[in-house]
């Protein structure tokens, strides 16, 4: 019995909400077809204000021009030829614009048609009669004037006018008409839209009210199982930090054990780079002394050039060997280094102080200055916001990020670095951006993977510095991301939050 009452409450919302939903769609549809007619209404009553004003700008062109013609003949003065010139010159693109603005009206259209030429015969007219004047023939200027054809011609223009105003008056009054008609069942959808929505209002308090009970019962069983579900989640996170604890000693360990059998290789290296001058020394006596007459053993640094043939090339294979050795011993120790430096990074804690941004960024590129001068780049900062996060990890990410701009600028062009920033919904985001040779898209990931680098390795690098910044800007809060092309500068964008706590973060650790 409580099933079939649940399930008919459950049917009589379902249909309720379907009848709400169909009549608030028919309403929304009709509102918007409303509102779109009476835009469209209102804009062609703009469109009639448009045409009129059109029509005045063009009989004020004209005035202009004769009141210049005029003022002209009767001074001499170049001013009055300078406006007659001034207004001519309007007076076709107004022409122009007013046959635009009635192209889709036909008898607008004719009446344009016939004042263009008339405008463009008084315009001819004012431009001789200013001609003569300047010559020294104001009387003929004058008698052209007395014969009365532009006045007549004026007077055509100012009746083509008043017919296109009354044509625009009758347009107007109807589109008004029409706007407020439109206006007015837009109104009254809405309130019988609104009468609709309150009763659907009172109607859905009705049934939520109902089920209240319903919910809270469900609300207080989601709050037993979050509860289990936080024991849980907090077990799990302490065999992630005992874990990412377990990762970092074993990488100390790893790394600080290497050091012992790569000692030992660089000490047996420098012994047999000792004992190279002494090998082959005896086996160039012991070359000469099968050849009597040859002179004794060479003494010295002159061990190589006195030995010939193979015994030559034997001890260039020697020495070439010993510097591949020593250059991949030197390789290994600074990668050993790295991430000794990346494990003590990792143990330390943040501490989150405010920090002027771009008190700080100065400090950075004034210890790179005479770099930059050498690469002959220019290095700007932009309005940065002030943040509070870790100084030492800020220093860190923004000293990588401008050294790598400086190191893989494009040789024999100005280099060009901006670092700006700006805030958004809590976030400081910083750019460094930079005109050098660029990233090939499908690196954009590959380069701040630990020990990948990409491009032409023509630089120093163990391809450890990108992923230590991201590994920082992470640890802060944070995310990082790059934009780039081939030959087209790269631009390094960092997300940080504005007002960073190491509380969570540290406590991770």
């Amino acid at each position: 019995m409580k099933f079939d009452a649940t399930r008919r409450r459950a049917i009589g919302q379902i249909l309720l909400f379907a009848a709400g939903l169909v009549v608030l769609t028919i309403i929304s549809a009709g509102s918007v077809h409303l509102v779109n007619l009476a835009r469209e209404d209102a804009r062609s009553v703009v469109h009639t204000v448009e045409v009129e004003n059109q029509i005045s700008l063009v009989e004020l062109q004209l005035r202009r021009a004769e009141s210049a013609q005029r003022g002209y003949l009767s001074t001499l003065l170049p001013e009055f030829q300078t406006d007659f010139e001034e207004a001519a010159s309007k007076l076709t693109p107004a022409l122009t614009r007013l046959s635009q603005l009635t192209s889709d009206n036909p008898v607008q259209k004719r009446l344009v048609g016939e004042m263009a030429p008339l405008c463009d015969q008084r315009i001819q007219e004012f431009r001789k009669t200013i001609d003569l004047a300047r010559i020294q023939r104001v009387d003929d200027a004058t008698r052209i004037i007395r014969e009365g054809i532009g006045r007549d011609a004026m007077k055509r223009i100012d009746d083509l006018a008043s017919q296109m105003r009354a044509e625009e008056n009758r347009l107007f009054t109807l589109r008004t008409k029409n706007a407020d008609r439109s206006q007015t069942i837009a109104a009254s959808l809405t309130w019988i839209g609104s009468g609709f929505v309150v009763l659907l209002a009172a109607i859905s308090i009705f049934l939520v009210r109902r089920s209240a009970r319903a919910r809270d019962d469900a609300e207080a069983q989601m709050r037993d199982n979050n509860i289990n579900l936080e024991a849980t989640v907090d077990e799990r996170t302490a065999d992630l930090r005992e874990a990412n604890d377990e990762i970092q000693r074993f990488a100390y360990i790893v790394s600080h054990d290497l050091r012992s059998p790569l000692v030992n290789i660089m000490g047996f290296t420098s012994e047999l780079e000792e004992l190279r001058a002494d090998i082959f020394r005896r086996i160039a006596s012991l070359s000469r002394a099968a050849i009597p007459a040859l002179p004794g053993p060479p003494v010295g640094d002159d061990v190589e050039q006195a030995l010939e043939g193979e015994d030559k090339q034997l001890a260039q294979d020697f020495s070439e060997a010993l510097g591949f050795i020593k250059s991949s011993i030197a390789k290994m120790d600074r990668l050993i280094t790295a991430i000794l430096n990346l494990t003590r990074e990792g143990r330390r804690e943040f501490e989150p102080v405010r920090i002027d941004t771009r008190e700080l960024i100065e400090g950075i590129v004034a210890t790179v200055a005479h770099q930059a001068a050498e690469a002959e780049a220019e290095i700007r900062i932009e309005p940065l916001p002030h943040i509070t996060s870790d100084r030492l990890a800020l220093e860190q990410i923004f000293s990588n990020l401008i050294d790598n701009a400086l190191k893989y600028l494009k040789p024999g062009v100005p280099g060009g670095i901006s670092i700006r920033g700006r805030t958004k919904l809590g976030f400081a985001i910083f750019e460094i951006a930079d005109n050098g040779r660029g990233i090939d898209p499908r690196d954009h990931q590959r380069i701040f993977d630990l020990f990948r680098r990409a491009g032409t390795q023509d630089k120093p690098g163990q391809g450890i510095g990108l992923a230590h910044v991201r590994a920082l800007v992470r640890r802060l809060g944070g995310t990082m991301s790059v934009s780039s092309e081939l030959n087209s500068g790269s631009t390094f964008i960092i997300t940080l939050p504005i007002n960073w706590t190491a509380s969570n973060r540290n406590r991770e650790k």
